[in-house]
């Protein structure tokens, strides 16, 4: 018989797998641009790059509000919900990537509420939601833990950049595994190390990776919607 971890498992493969049908493939959050730039040309670079975001924003930014989000829905604690959800749409720094979390947010409440989340519903018309604030509701909804929901949501971040890089430089799909291999043994330790932050230890400087990603919105010709 399955235990109640199996199923969190399998739930949590499920939340971070590329077929979830939220349109994350649709986005390069400025990795794009960098390309473009030729800030980003090679496997090399492209490890680089993700990795800097993964360390720098994504680490110190979504991952420990995706924490709060997630001791919030478990708290039931709306008033909180709404706190770190504005907080985080706050910290994106350019319109497209305001416009995709909303975006994501969108699908993924839309997904939430027709497979039996009633608690996604009243995010139904909310403008400005961010993706992290469904994500942690989804791993509360199938008692998927903190430490697991941290991991999965940078893992599936890491793994929707990696697959950009490979049709943008472009890279093999073995020097995208071996870039995955690298980044994933960073993931535990990423995650490990958000319970450790304060509140007013979130934050991020990333100043490259937001002008690439203004840079973009008129970028002339573009296969990513960031």
């Amino acid at each position: 018989m399955a235990t109640d971890a199996d199923l969190a498992l399998l739930r949590l493969l499920q939340l971070v797998s590329p077929a979830l049908p939220v349109g994350a493939y649709a986005y390069s959050q400025g990795l794009e641009q960098a390309v473009h730039l030729e800030w980003v040309g090679n496997e090399a670079q492209a490890a680089d790059w993700i990795e800097g975001v993964l360390e720098n924003a994504l680490a110190r930014v979504d991952a420990p509000v995706l924490l709060r989000l997630h001791t919030a829905w478990s708290n039931a604690d709306r008033a909180q919900v709404d706190y770190w959800n504005r907080f985080l749409y706050a910290c994106r720094e350019s319109a497209e990537l305001q416009a995709e979390d909303s975006t994501l947010a969108r699908a993924l409440t839309r997904l939430l509420v027709d497979l039996g989340a009633a608690e996604a519903k009243s995010f139904a018309t909310q403008e400005r939601s961010t993706f992290a604030t469904l994500f942690a509701l989804a791993a509360v909804h199938w008692n998927i833990p903190a430490v697991q929901c941290v991991q999965g949501y940078l893992w599936a971040w890491t793994e929707n950049q990696v697959a950009a890089a490979i049709k943008l430089i472009p890279l093999g799909q073995t020097a995208g595994q071996r870039i995955l291999l690298r980044l994933g043994e960073r993931i535990p330790c990423l995650a490990e190390a958000v319970f450790a932050l304060e509140d007013d230890d979130i934050g991020q400087v990333m100043q490259g990776q937001a002008m690439a990603s203004a840079w973009h919105e008129t970028q002339y010709s573009r296969l990513f919607r960031s």
